[in-house]
C-alpha cells in the first residue's frame, strides 16, 4: 500500500533548515524550493535493533564511515539531511559528521555512537553546520509517530515524487507491519542498496537476523536497478525492528522475508520510474544462463548501453543495438545459436537469427509502451535474472548538466 503505516516505537520529525540554500549553487532555486524539508530525525524506542548495508564506492561519504562505526552500538536515532552529501570533504567532513551525531545525542539524552547519520546531495561541499546547530532542538521537540511522510519528503533531492510503501501480514491474530521509504532518481547503480532507503517493522528480531533478511531483500531489489550506471558515494539502506509486536521473526521468517522483499522491490521500482528524465520503465530479463553472474552480466550490458537506452527513448525498435550489447557481454560459453530476444511477447531473434515472422510494426508497438520487457534467452540453463532500468532522454542531460548551476 502506498499510504505509509506508522510503526509503533518510532517517532520522527522533519524541518526546513536551509541546508540546500547556503551552497554556491543555491541562488538559482525558486522561493518555493527554499521552503522544502531537508533535515530529519527518526527516534527509535529502547531495544530496537538496526541492520544496514552501505555503498561499495571506495570514496564513500563521511556519514557512511561514521554510520559503519556506530552500527554495532544500540542505535536509537537516525539523522538525515538532503542538499549536501558531505562526500569528498576529507577530515573536516568526518569531524562534521561526528559533530552532527553529537548534537542529536545531546538533545535526545543518548550517546553519540547511538546515532546513525545520513546525507544526500551535492558532493564536495562542507556541511553548513549552523543549519544543524540551529534546528536539532526544534526537530526533537516535534518528534511524533505520524511524521514519517514528512521525512520521506525531506530526504528528496532531484526526486519528483516521494517513494513510500507499507506491507502487512498476519500471524494468528497478530498483525506485522513493514514500512519503508526511499529516495533516488539519478546516480543509480547501487551495488548494495539505493541512494537512501529506510525500512521499519514492529517485529522482534536480533540484529544478525535483520542483517540476513536485509541482505537477501536488497540483492533482489535495490541491487537490480540502474538508471545511469553510477554508484553513489552515499548509498545506504537500513532496517530497524522495534520489537513492539509479540511475534518473533523466527516464528514467521518465510512470511517476513517475502513481505520485506515486496517492500524493497516496490521501492526499487519506484526509483526507476522516477529516473531523471525517464519516460520508460524497462525490465531486462535474462534466461538460460549457467550462473547468476552470467545472467546479470548480460542484463546490465544491455541496460547500460547508451544506444539501447536512446532507442528506448525514441520508441525505435532497433533490435540490432540489443543484439550487439548481448554479444559484447563477454561471458563464457555464449553461442549465437543459443540466443533469442523478445520485446514483450514479440520474438525478434530466434536461435541467433532474425525471426522470419517478425515485423517492424510489431517491434514499434512494443517500444511505444511506457513499460517494456526485454527478454533474452542465452542458453538452456534454468536460471532467470532481471534488472530494471530506464531510457535516456534529453531531460536527463538537462537535469545533470545544470545540477549545480
Amino acid at each position: 500500500m502506498d499510504n505509509m503505516l506508522n510503526i509503533n516505537g518510532i517517532t520522527c520529525a522533519a524541518i526546513n533548515s536551509g541546508i540546500k540554500y547556503v551552497q554556491n549553487f543555491s541562488e538559482n532555486l525558486s522561493s518555493k524550493d527554499t521552503k522544502k524539508l531537508d533535515l530529519s530525525i527518526i527516534f527509535l524506542k529502547r531495544g530496537t535493533q538496526t541492520a544496514a548495508v552501505f555503498t561499495k564506492n571506495i570514496f564513500c561519504a563521511a556519514p557512511i564511515l561514521v554510520a559503519k562505526n556506530h552500527l554495532n552500538h544500540a542505535i536509537k536515532a537516525l539523522v538525515i539531511n538532503s542538499g549536501n552529501a558531505n562526500a569528498g570533504t576529507g577530515l573536516v567532513g568526518l569531524k562534521n559528521a561526528y559533530k552532527v551525531c553529537d548534537l542529536v545525542a545531546k538533545e535526545l539524552g543518548i550517546k553519540a555512537e547511538q546515532v546513525l547519520p545520513f546525507s544526500t546531495g551535492v558532493i564536495g561541499q562542507l556541511l553548513p553546520m549552523a543549519c544543524f546547530e540551529n534546528n536539532i532542538s526544534t526537530l526533537v521537540s516535534n518528534l511524533a509517530i505520524d511524521n514519517l511522510p514528512q521525512v520521506a519528503q525531506a530526504i528528496m533531492t532531484t526526486d519528483s515524487v516521494d517513494k513510500v510503501y507499507s506491507e502487512q501480514f498476519k500471524i494468528g491474530d497478530n498483525l506485522i507491519t513493514i514500512t519503508g521509504f526511499a529516495k533516488g532518481s539519478g546516480m543509480i547503480r547501487p551495488d548494495m542498496a539505493t541512494m537512501l532507503s529506510f525500512i521499519f517493522t514492529d517485529i522482534k528480531a536480533t540484529q544478525s537476523e535483520l542483517q540476513n533478511c536485509l541482505t537477501k531483500a536488497v540483492n533482489q531489489s535495490f541491487n537490480r536497478i540502474t538508471i545511469d550506471g553510477d554508484t553513489s558515494t552515499n548509498d545506504a539502506c537500513t532496517l530497524s525492528a522495534t520489537g513492539v509486536s509479540s511475534i518473533k521473526i523466527n516464528d514467521c521468517m518465510e512470511k517476513f522475508q517475502q513481505s520485506l522483499n515486496t517492500v524493497t522491490k516496490i521501492l526499487a521500482h519506484k526509483i526507476i520510474k522516477d529516473g531523471e528524465g525517464a519516460t520508460k520503465f524497462v525490465e531486462v530479463c535474462v534466461k538460460g544462463g549457467i550462473s547468476v553472474k552470467d545472467c546479470l552480466k548480460v542484463a546490465y550490458t544491455v541496460a547500460h548501453s547508451l544506444l539501447v537506452k536512446t532507442a528506448l527513448f525514441a520508441s525505435d525498435a532497433n533490435w540490432g543495438r540489443i543484439l550487439a550489447a548481448v554479444g559484447r557481454a563477454n561471458i563464457k560459453y555464449l553461442r549465437i545459436e543459443d540466443v533469442s530476444i523478445y520485446l514483450g511477447k514479440v520474438c525478434l531473434i530466434k536461435a541467433g537469427e532474425l525471426n522470419v515472422y517478425y515485423t517492424e510494426a510489431q517491434g514499434e508497438a512494443q517500444m511505444k509502451k511506457s513499460e517494456i520487457v526485454i527478454t533474452i534467452e542465452i542458453g538452456k540453463g534454468e536460471l532467470t535474472e532481471s534488472v530494471w532500468t530506464t531510457d535516456l532522454s534529453y531531460d536527463y542531460i538537462k537535469i545533470n548538466s545544470a545540477y549545480r548551476t
